[in-house]
């Protein structure tokens, strides 16, 4: 019975600045965020290797970015998991925007 379990649900932490995902009320993973202005700035996703393989990811990337245009913000992918994500699912076309040096400036201050 290795089905993904039907308790994982996600929650957004506006304090830490990320959704996470949980499964049976541990953590199995996250993506993490900045705002800018109006964009939410995706740049990291992982899944603990305990729960790989079930799913999760896109779950959790699915349910974040759904809050995002529930929030009337638009997605910037720099994170590889959430742009690959959203070449595959083109719901959220009309709210990505596309990730630009200013906005790598802006994430990673101090960074030459």
């Amino acid at each position: 019975m290795n089905q993904p379990s039907p308790a994982a649900t996600v929650e957004r932490s506006d304090a830490r600045h990320r959704y996470e995902i949980l499964v049976d009320g541990t953590r199995a993973g996250l993506t993490a965020y900045r705002d800018r202005e109006q964009q939410r700035v995706f740049y990291h996703t992982e899944v603990d290797d305990a729960f790989a393989g079930q799913g999760l990811a896109a779950q959790l990337v699915q349910e974040a970015l759904t809050d995002t245009r529930r929030s009337g913000k638009r997605i910037v992918p720099v994170c590889p998991y959430v742009a690959k994500y959203l070449h595959r699912h083109n719901e959220f076309g009309d709210i990505t925007d596309p990730v630009t040096p200013e906005i790598l400036q802006w994430l990673t201050p101090g960074r030459r």
